[in-house]
């Protein structure tokens, strides 16, 4: 390979610095004072431990387990993140020590006092309140530090809804709780902090973002690089053909949308100018391939762990169904890139600069064995607890196959570390998330979100549609994958169950629009990380990234009204009939939207693309037949107008 294709532009530290300026969870100290490092080390560690050994020997009592998750992800919290951008970074400061010492009190007061906690239940006493007070501002506090404001200003606005329910309008009104109340509810019950949310955060979602670092230290980006690379390198636009493959194969494990885009991005965004794309393209193709990663199994981001408890399906259902809509969200996006490529005559990198396959699976193929064992697990009845500890062990086995991908006991140790604080991001965004849904439940806030989203819709299903679409978005602007699906899924998914509408799709629906959140401007983390490492404008990049993910915005309508696109559906016949319309109206779409087909299409000719494209997303064999009319016409002006050329 050339030195071009093999170098990114940006340096590891630029990375670093471009994903914190987006992503507040990556901002860490820089800590310099041994004892500290290794008291951080040692957390780190023995959390990681903790839930390795007991993905095998089986969870604690469910508080417990919580409590001991969330009171040293806390400590960590304190002491890893500056409490303000002037406070120091090399090292934490005694009001971080004390909080971080409270945080683990925290953990000590429930185990030694549970089974007066369990006796009390519903009439706590003094030394309950106090330490539910305590848990609700370290919380708080933690988040802000963590996940930064958006968050933990919406969890603030819950507690104070909670206290001031009798003095709000009428439509939200409720009749209040007493500060006691709300502060022990959230405490001493599986309810509010230690909810189902902390709960999938203490099992699945932590050893899955471990499973990630140890890949991650194994060397498994850049075999997905090469990979890429060997795979479509060479073909018209290539390099953004690869930034979607890299970015979706690795986006479905790591989960993590804007570090996708800055470590792939970095590498795939210089190729892409350098090929012909614009600045403003090239960030939203990377931002728009490393969101979809997050509805691709086999992980989703972790988020289909949380769907599975909460709708109480197998996991594996769960990826199963997602497998049509995420194939058919890349295709949407191939096609765009591949359109805009031939419009524009575009090529690809010359075969000389690109790796080998061959070569490729030779240095690392042995690495995708862990995928394969876990998939297998997953799909095979294991728990996915148990399929994600002998991944990460079959990562350490099966790194030590090939020199360059050895795993030592130094390198296994940062990975338990890296996993661990990789994984502190998710953890306060659950706890906090624990505040809002607990306040939701005490009080009933999310029938009454429903019935406003109905009231919306008109007794409409496609307007209900719409609005609950556009309070997904909204809800998920500038938040993490997973809070945005248990808020949405919450507050909005529940006006679709209203209309008949199976509970798993609707979850499923809500979830894709609290992704393309990422990409919707004025909030567009992705996109704007995208923009950050191509020069472009970040609004422009996300106006062209939501173009890019047309299909998911497409996709979701699609398996409302025909579910079998969910593998819902009894008759494979069906399910395959619904997946080949589906995929010609993704097609029919990215033709319209980018003004090509086989030649440059007239502005007609392209609103008939899309229209076709509309129709063959409503079911219905006339539908379909309209939809396949309009579509051949489309084609049949391109093949005559190439016969006259």
């Amino acid at each position: 390979m050339s030195e071009t294709v093999k170098n990114p532009e940006l340096s590891v530290d630029e990375q670093q610095k471009l994903i914190e300026k987006y992503d507040a969870e990556s901002r860490f100290r820089k800590l310099n004072i041994p004892w500290m490092v290794r008291l951080v080390t040692l957390l780190c560690v023995g959390l990681a431990l903790f839930h390795l050994v007991t993905s095998f020997t089986g969870p604690l009592v469910t508080l417990k387990h919580r409590a001991l998750h969330t009171g040293v992800i806390l400590a960590l919290a304190f002491l890893l993140y500056p409490s303000r951008k002037n406070a120091p970074q090399q090292r934490a400061s005694v009001i971080d020590l004390l909080l971080a010492v409270l945080s683990i009190a925290t953990i000590a007061y429930i185990f030694i006092d549970y089974l007066g906690i369990v006796q009390r239940a519903g009439l706590p006493n003094l030394s309950d309140f106090i330490f539910s007070m305590l848990i609700v501002i370290l919380v708080l506090e933690g988040g802000r530090r963590v996940v930064g404001n958006g968050l933990t200003i919406l969890s603030s606005l819950f507690l104070l809804y909670a206290y001031l329910g009798p003095y709000l309008p009428e439509m939200i009104a409720h009749r209040g709780y007493s500060i006691e109340d709300i502060a022990t509810y959230m405490y001493l019950t599986t309810e509010g902090i230690y909810g189902t949310a902390i709960g999938v955060s203490a099992t699945y979602i932590f050893l899955f973002v471990l499973f990630g670092a140890f890949l991650n230290r194994s060397g498994m980006g850049q075999l997905f690089n090469d990979a890429a690379l060997a795979i479509s390198g060479h073909t018209s636009g290539g390099p953004a053909k690869v930034s979607v493959i890299s970015s979706g194969m690795l986006g479905s494990i790591n989960g993590s949308a804007i570090a996708n885009v800055v470590t792939t991005g970095s590498f795939t965004i210089p190729l892409m100018k350098r090929t012909g794309y614009s600045k403003n393209f090239a960030g939203a193709v990377e931002a728009a391939a490393s969101v979809g990663g997050q509805i691709l199994p086999p992980v989703m981001g972790a988020t289909a762990f949380i769907m599975a408890e909460t709708l109480g399906m197998p996991y594996k259902d769960i990826a199963l169904a997602a497998i049509l809509p995420g194939i058919l969200y890349y295709m949407g996006v191939i096609t765009v890139v591949h359109f805009r490529a031939k419009k524009r005559g575009l090529k690809g990198l010359s075969r000389k600069e690109l790796p080998n396959m061959k070569q490729v699976l030779r240095e690392r193929g042995h690495l995708i064995i862990p995928l394969i064992i876990l998939i297998y697990m997953l799909f095979g009845g294991f728990t996915p607890i148990y399929a994600a500890a002998w991944a990460i062990i079959s990562t350490v086995i099966v790194a030590t196959f090939r020199k360059t991908t050895r795993l030592h006991f130094k390198n296994i140790v940062q990975a338990l570390e890296e996993g661990c604080r990789s994984a502190l991001g998710v953890a306060m965004a659950c706890a906090m998330v624990g505040l809002i849904v607990g306040v939701a439940t005490l009080t009933g806030f999310g029938l009454k979100m429903t019935t406003a989203i109905l009231v919306l819709g008109q007794d409409t299903l496609i307007l209900t549609l719409f609005f609950t679409m556009l309070a997904s978005i909204i809800l998920g602007m500038g938040l993490p994958s997973i809070p945005t699906y248990i808020i949405t899924s919450s507050m909005a998914a529940p006006a679709l169950v209203q209309f008949g509408v199976e509970p798993f799709v609707s979850h499923m629906f809500v979830f894709y629009f609290g992704i393309l959140a990422n990409l919707t401007p004025p909030v567009a983390l992705a996109a704007f990380a995208g923009a950050g490492i191509s020069g472009g404008d970040p609004n422009k990049t996300g106006f062209i990234s939501l173009k890019l993910a047309a299909a998911g915005i497409l996709v979701p309508y699609i398996f409302v009204y025909s579910p079998e696109l969910l593998m819902q559906g009894t008759n494979a016949g069906s399910i395959i009939w619904i997946a080949i319309t589906a995929a010609l109206g993704i097609i029919a779409l990215g033709a319209g939207l980018e003004g090509y087909l086989l030649y440059n299409m007239h502005f007609i000719l392209r609103m008939i693309s899309i229209a076709a494209a509309v129709t063959l997303v409503i079911p219905g064999t006339i539908s379909d037949i309209i939809g396949l009319g309009l579509l051949a016409v489309v084609l049949g002006v391109q093949l005559w107008r190439s016969r006259r050329k």
